[in-house]
């Protein structure tokens, strides 16, 4: 009988994903995985955090009705390495970051992975909508699940073929509602809890104060709002509170809609413009990763998605360097630096990079 650890954050995705493990014959062990930095912080991930104290209580429920051993893992020093001090770097260099992507690429790929082969698993499982599939060139992807409204490949893009090798995702073969039906059916207690939301490690949505705090003294303190001629407009508190595309949270009027435009960590300025401005229809992307292929074919088109609710636009790729150039057939809209490209061939993932 082949053995699987399933990452349980307590909600119901990944306690279906045991559940259905279980029923398929798998020996499960359920594993939730301690991030949080000390106790005030444990707290404040109750309500909206996916890896709160509440999230081990409900987790330990879950496996209690499922009959399967359980156990938290402290992951406390690789989420802090890996996740959060990446997400204040890459601020502090006017990019944003998906801190869900670092996170699963790290901690619960290579970090919970490592673990449990340590433990004698042949698998780890998560929540995820998603599924994984052997191609016929041998390798291993990641392709969209059957609902395009939970579908969670974006931030998957990174794992390598030994991870997706030992990976089950049986989540990706439903949409939520079915989800839902299973776990009542299943009498799992979390059937109706709802999904974690933001951030998880800063449950009150409040980046950019988050971010001053971790960066004490070296925080962006305020700066100018100029124009794309260097004209000042008026004054904000700091590049780190904004993100390219914002219009709303400027914290002033300026007499019509403008949006972020650029964000300039030398100077500390915030360029403003218009909504078209934020148009283009090539970006750059480097710390590029392979998954459907092991390089991207310049005579293909691809579809590809610049953030996680983009729903995809047909690409070009061409190489320069160890950097892509991607070339759009229509325009995007505000594509980021720090955020990832994710290129999809059909319903697979490709591979991806992160936006320059």
């Amino acid at each position: 009988m082949a053995k699987v650890v399933v990452g349980m954050s307590g909600g119901v995705d990944s306690s279906v994903a045991a559940y259905l493990l279980k029923k398929q014959g798998y020996d499960v062990i359920g594993v939730t995985m301690q991030i949080w930095q000390n106790p005030d912080q444990a707290c404040r991930l109750e309500e909206r955090g996916c890896c709160g104290l509440s999230a081990v209580e409900d987790a330990r429920r879950v496996a209690g009705v499922l009959g399967i051993p359980y156990y938290v893992m402290n992951f406390k020093e690789d989420f802090r390495k890996y996740v959060m001090d990446y997400f204040v770097d890459e601020y502090s260099h006017a990019r944003t970051p998906n801190p869900c992507i670092a996170c699963n690429r790290y901690i619960k790929w290579e970090g919970l992975l490592k673990r449990s082969m340590d433990i004698g698993a042949d698998f780890i499982a998560t929540g995820h909508y998603a599924r994984i599939e052997t191609l016929p060139n041998g390798r291993i992807a990641i392709k969209n699940s059957v609902t395009a409204e939970k579908d969670q490949t974006y931030v998957l893009y990174s794992l390598t073929q030994d991870q997706l090798r030992h990976t089950l995702m049986p989540v990706g073969d439903y949409d939520k509602p079915t989800i839902r039906k299973i776990a009542e059916e299943a009498g799992l207690p979390v059937a109706h809890k709802r999904d974690s939301e933001d951030v998880c490690f800063i449950p009150d949505g409040n980046t950019g104060k988050f971010l001053d705090d971790e960066m004490g003294d070296k925080a962006f303190g305020e700066g100018n709002f100029v124009d794309r001629n260097g004209k000042i407009l008026g004054k904000h508190k700091g590049i780190t509170h904004y993100t390219i595309g914002q219009r709303k949270g400027l914290g002033m009027g300026f007499g019509h809609r403008v949006f972020v435009q650029h964000l300039d960590p030398l100077t500390n300025e915030v360029v403003l413009g218009e909504n078209e401005d934020l148009f283009s229809d090539t970006l750059e992307a480097d710390h590029l990763c392979y998954m459907a292929e092991e390089r991207f074919d310049e005579n293909r088109l691809y579809l590809g998605k610049i953030r996680y609710s983009d729903p995809g636009t047909p690409c070009h790729v061409k190489y320069s360097g160890d950097s892509l150039i991607v070339t759009f057939e229509k325009k995007v809209r505000a594509a980021t630096p720090g955020q990832a490209l994710v290129l999809y061939d059909g319903d697979y993932v490709a591979g991806g990079g992160v936006i320059k």
